[in-house]
């Protein structure tokens, strides 16, 4: 065996267009399927792909009926969220009996010992036990929906498969590293480095908040592959054994919610990876990344789905016992109002979760853009709700469950739910990262035919060929924006059914509005150009009325399905018209805000603020922040700490 090549100690120095080059790089360019949330944007509103509301097959819905059942006697009889959180661990014997209970294969193929459950009763699955302890659900989201599992779904070869998938479904722990100490959202500085040496690669590098890494018995791990003569390099995906020979867990992590996440930091030096073990081609690490989660983001929105259905449990019950001037506080209208508002939210969401999902069952329609729209509304609604909840039990929702205990009161977790949230709004590509991301898939359309048109490196031919294209397209589309169903009083007649609300007039609402958000985005476009990508307060707000126009689209055909299965139909259809009108008033304020805000005026504050011209309005306090470096050093090389790494069994 020859010596282990030498790690490079340079992190790769990257211009911005660059990084925005290997980003694009790693899209998926194709639309092959037709998409609700792409047509949407582009003021088509396509009701015909979500309607009628697809549904599982029988023999899907049984096996996740039977496989809940189980979960929820699991978690009644075996789980201690309050143990969890006092100790800051998911006990050992928990996590042996969920891998006994099979919830580690959920979503791997029973050929490969998994459960084979849909994405439909995967996120049922996720919920219940999230609200068990939202730790053990990412313990089990991180595993199945971006660990292991997943991208060999999707990419492993056959041998690969029959390999990992065995040992995923019911004995290993998985974990997926990408992010490093000065890496996050821009992989394109990725310094982990992957170098080939014969029949290996050799990894050297550290990876940070490597979710399940303390406990993993399996690692996805993206690095970079320098070029050579018979590799095309890049960042690539690898499939890599925790125990191995030169991986040390330097750090367990610690946050202000998920107390029981085995998030740590892990380093690699001089560990040799099988050939074998590598995930589709050199260079394809991030396109796996990425199109991995398209899919695997559904996790996140169904654990905050759980967590607007306990929010609203409580809140019901609280609510109808505590008393204020003589009646419940539910009576009150300022507490109603957020009592209505979680309600209608969390029928609104999990119509958004199950639709999504039964979609990516059916793979009739690419919903690349619905998972990431049900990432981002999911995790910022569940954030809103959670402090609503927090303000209707007032102190005693700020006050922590053991202390509640203490003095003899029902030990509610409320503020323990209002931290364990927050991180949805980080995990998996943050709310900021999530708009710039949606925002480009949504503006796909009008980049394929007039991109070259504010492409600098582009020439005059190239720009005079774009813009007849663009003309070509513009022609055709611009007309159809002007007018449409929503304008026609009696539209989408058969969602006002005799004895129920009306959820036509918001379905009108829809579509117009669909049409007003295109054109807007058009000008947008026609206004700024090139620079529309450093536009991105305006890009979040355009996909924030997306976001709020998919939901309502969503809440009103399940409620439609409800009606027509005869389940709680009337009650579905007033939470709809709850959630549509709350909606739309958000809306509203969205569009307000697209051509009237502070964005010039934040800009020149901020670089006042970078520049120093405020320091002086920093003088009166202290900091209590320790001493150290604001990101810590990742130089390649041997550990220097004890490994911290845990195996569990």
């Amino acid at each position: 065996m020859s010596a282990p090549p030498t790690p490079s100690s340079s992190r790769p120095t990257v211009t911005e267009r660059e990084a925005r080059q290997v980003a694009e790089a790693a899209r998926e360019q194709d639309w092959r399927k037709p998409s609700f949330a792409k047509e949407l944007f582009l003021g088509r509103f396509r009701l015909d792909l979500i309607r009628p509301h697809p549904l599982p097959a029988e023999e899907d819905v049984q096996r996740g009926e039977e496989f809940l059942a189980k979960l929820r006697d699991f978690c009644e009889t075996k789980i201690d969220g309050a143990v969890i959180e006092r100790d800051a661990r998911i006990p050992d014997d928990v996590i042996t009996g969920l891998k006994e209970l099979g919830a580690f294969g959920m979503k791997i193929d029973t050929k490969y010992g998994g459960l084979g459950l849909t994405q439909v009763y995967y996120n049922k699955a996720l919920a219940l036990v999230g609200s068990a302890n939202p730790a053990i659900g990412a313990l089990l989201s991180a595993h199945q929906s971006i660990g292991v599992p997943q991208p060999l779904k999707m990419f492993g070869t056959q041998e690969q498969k029959d390999t990992f998938l065995p040992r995923c479904a019911r004995t290993d722990i998985s974990a997926f590293l990408l992010t490093e100490p000065d890496v996050g959202s821009d992989p394109a500085r990725l310094a982990t480095t992957a170098v080939r040496d014969g029949d290996d690669y050799v990894l050297d590098g550290v990876k940070l908040w490597t979710t399940n890494g303390v406990v993993a018995d399996l690692l996805v791990v993206m690095a970079r592959v320098p070029k050579s003569e018979g590799g095309k390099g890049g960042i690539t995906a690898f499939v890599v054994e925790a125990a191995s020979e030169g991986i040390t867990v330097e750090n367990r992590n610690a946050f202000m919610g998920l107390r029981g996440l085995e998030n740590g930091v892990t380093r690699f030096h001089r560990v040799r990876v099988p050939a074998a073990n590598r995930i589709g081609p050199e260079g394809a690490g991030l396109k796996i990344a990425l199109t991995t989660l398209n899919t695997g983001r559904l996790s996140l929105p169904a654990m905050c789905v759980g967590a607007g259905k306990w929010c609203l449990k409580i809140a019901r019950e609280w609510s109808a016992v505590r008393e204020q001037w003589g009646k419940p506080v539910a009576l009150h209208e300022a507490v109603g109002s957020k009592i209505s508002f979680i309600a209608a939210t969390t029928f609104a969401l999990e119509a958004v979760l199950d639709l999504s999902s039964q979609m990516a069952d059916e793979d009739r329609n690419d919903i690349r853009i619905e998972a990431a729209l049900a990432k981002l509304y999911g995790s910022e609604m569940a954030c809103l709700m959670a402090d609503e909840l927090v303000q209707i039990r007032g102190g005693r929702g700020f006050e922590t469950a053991a202390s509640l205990e203490a003095r003899g009161e029902r030990a509610v977790p409320a503020e323990q739910l209002l931290r364990d949230l927050r991180i949805n709004r980080i995990f998996e590509g943050s709310t900021e990262i999530m708009h710039l991301l949606i925002a480009r898939e949504a503006v796909d359309a009008h980049l394929s035919v007039a991109g070259d048109l504010i492409d600098p490196d582009k020439t005059l031919s190239d720009k005079a060929k774009a813009g007849a294209q663009a003309g070509v397209f513009y022609a055709k589309w611009l007309p159809k924006l002007v007018a449409g169903p929503g304008q026609l009083p009696r539209s989408y007649a058969d969602f006002h059914p005799s004895g129920h609300r009306d959820l036509s007039g918001h379905l009108r609402y829809v579509e117009r509005t669909a049409r007003k958000l295109a054109r807007s985005t058009f000008y947008a476009m026609s206004r700024w150009q090139g620079r529309m990508e450093t536009k991105q307060g305006f890009l979040g707000r355009v996909v924030d009325i997306g976001a709020e126009l998919f939901a309502m689209s969503a809440a009103c055909v399940r409620a439609e399905h409800l009606r027509a299965e005869g389940d709680h139909g009337r009650e579905a259809y007033q939470l709809a018209d709850a959630f549509c009108r709350q909606s739309r008033i958000r809306v509203e304020e969205l569009f307000g805000r697209l051509w009237t805000n502070t964005d010039d005026l934040d800009r020149k504050v901020v670089k006042g603020v970078l520049g120093g011209a405020y320091e002086w309005l920093e003088q009166g306090v202290v900091d209590p922040s320790g001493d150290g470096p604001w990101i810590a050093d990742a130089t390649p090389g041997a550990s220097t700490k004890e490994n911290v790494r845990r195996a569990i069994g």
